[in-house]
């Protein structure tokens, strides 16, 4: 994988008051801006060009960030505008900007110590999604991964999608007829979610997965934030 994803654009709402002045992904953690760690191991594994997309605070990114050279990255930002687009919507944005290969997709508000190296750089259906133990905010999960790494709608145990995965840009064949009739289609660009199109690759047989024991944080809350901060701080 040469080419990566992170998701920036968010409001960053639930994080207020810290999210007023600065981006959710650009807030600290464990002593450097949250969204730093994603591009470190990014430069880790022999990625070179990271798309970021941008909406709240966009002029911020590329101020503390800069073009990604002192990581060995080449960085590019994607401003969706003063509305973000949702996940299905960013991704189709950032597209044209992105080779033909499978792209690592990062969610910038979350924190995990997965190896990116162990994910496939060929995902065997549309795409390949890490999977995490789900956390007390979200008990009830997402999708039900089997025996054979596929996942699934319905069926327990059930986990929750960390945010990190490999997309192939067939995930995005039809996806007016996986998202419908919604709200923001029909916007300039378009806005949508990508989980539409997460089932209908699902009922495929398109769409597999891998669990993670390790440590992964939503950082949705400034309660969820310091606590990362503070078990960073005991790793250091």
């Amino acid at each position: 994988m040469r080419h990566a994803l992170i998701f920036a654009a968010g409001l960053g709402e639930r994080m207020r008051p810290l999210t007023e002045r600065t981006p959710k992904p650009l807030l600290v953690v464990g002593g450097k801006p949250l969204i730093v760690w994603h591009l470190e191991k990014l430069a880790a594994i022999g990625v070179n060009y990271v798309a970021i997309n941008t909406s709240h605070l966009a002029e911020q990114f590329p101020e503390v960030l800069g073009d990604g050279s002192r990581w060995g990255l080449r960085i590019r930002y994607v401003y969706e505008g003063p509305v973000p687009l949702e996940t299905g919507g960013g991704l189709l944005n950032a597209l044209p900007l992105l080779g033909p290969e499978p792209v690592l997709t990062i969610s910038g508000d979350v924190w995990c110590d997965a190896d990116f190296a162990a994910l496939p750089a060929e995902p065997a259906g549309h795409a390949h999604l890490l999977m995490v133990d789900n956390p007390t905010h979200h008990p009830g999960g997402d999708f039900r991964l089997d025996a054979q790494g596929r996942l699934h709608a319905d069926g327990e145990p059930r986990l929750t999608y960390s945010g990190i995965g490999v997309f192939r840009r067939e995930l995005l064949d039809g996806w007016r007829e996986a998202v419908g009739d919604v709200a923001g289609v029909e916007a300039k660009p378009l806005r949508f979610k990508l989980r539409p199109l997460l089932e209908a690759a699902m009922v495929q047989g398109a769409l597999c997965g891998s669990l993670h024991r390790g440590r992964w944080t939503d950082v949705g809350t400034p309660q969820r934030l310091a606590e990362l901060d503070a078990a960073l701080a005991l790793r250091a």
